[in-house]
């Protein structure tokens, strides 16, 4: 199988003592967020690859050598300042930590994502152009691709009252064409509407994963994409960057709380296993 750690929360930033415990100990548990009471065993010796996900790849600095597996990195680095993003490090720092991480992976192995794009007075078109443009310039040569996508109406979106608009024709033109004109392959995920650069590609293909493990996975059916299935190992609601148009992140009470309850010696996430939870072995 391939992990995702994490699309639920930020494993890296904040959890990769617990990350490195598990895969020494050999095995990680998943609570099912849809059904707390059932447990998702996975074994590292099941794992084909990992695909790390972050704001903050610093950590790594000092882990990644401890996988035995094919690594896939995704980095998001947006033009934010911290009315949207309060608690994200800096960027200039995060940029040569991917550099550094680049020469390890290998750039091909190494994404970007700026994502989401959200539109309004003050983060407009040409803003997002000016940033997108500035970031294209100091990653050339040491990341295989940028991934895009515009902000979604979440719940969380909603419940934080963010100023923003759908773009329209004329902005989204006017995006597509100025990001499609830096020498850094753009791609859209999930983005039907608004697309952008690549429409052959995605985060994580098929093509990609079977060139990275010689293993051919199935598409990731619990999205509407085309990337290869992946299982996230992080927990919704556990994240401490406090994005303002973040999906996984809903209830701001259950954030500070599931923080306390993380003990990086569990086999969960968050929390220990109880006596009434159902474990099961998950292979792929």
């Amino acid at each position: 199988m391939i992990i995702n750690a994490s699309g639920r929360t930020d494993v890296v930033a904040y959890y990769m003592d617990w990350f490195v415990n598990r895969w020494n100990e050999g095995y990680f548990d998943v609570r099912n967020p849809f059904n707390p009471k059932l447990v998702s065993r996975i074994y590292v010796s099941d794992i084909d690859m990992i695909v790390f996900c972050t704001k903050n790849p610093l950590p790594l600095l000092d882990t990644i050598h401890l996988f035995s597996v094919p690594i896939q990195l995704q980095v998001t680095i947006t033009g934010y300042f911290n009315d949207i993003e309060p608690q994200v490090p800096d960027k200039r720092e995060v940029i040569q930590c991917i550099k550094k991480l680049s020469s390890y992976l290998g750039k091909e192995n190494v994404c970007v994502r700026y994502d989401p794009i959200l539109l309004n007075s003050k983060y407009d078109v040409d803003y997002h152009i000016r940033a997108f443009n500035k970031l294209c310039t100091m990653l050339n040569g040491y990341i295989s691709k940028i991934i895009v996508s515009f902000v979604d109406d979440y719940k969380n979106v909603r419940n934080n009252h963010l100023d923003y608009h759908e773009p329209s024709n004329e902005e989204y033109l006017k995006l597509k064409e100025a990001f499609e004109k830096n020498d850094i392959k753009v791609v859209s995920c999930m983005e039907n509407k608004y697309q952008i650069g690549d429409e052959k590609d995605c985060c994580v293909s098929i093509k990609y994963a079977f060139e990275r493990t010689g293993k051919l996975f199935k598409e990731w059916k619990a999205r509407d994409c085309h990337c290869v299935n992946m299982v996230d190992i992080g927990a919704y609601n556990s994240c401490l960057h406090g994005c303002k148009y973040c999906y996984a992140n809903f209830d701001s009470k259950q954030i500070s709380k599931n923080y306390m309850l993380h003990d990086p010696n569990s086999s969960l996430l968050i929390g220990q296993l109880s006596l009434d939870d159902q474990i099961k072995i998950r292979r792929k």
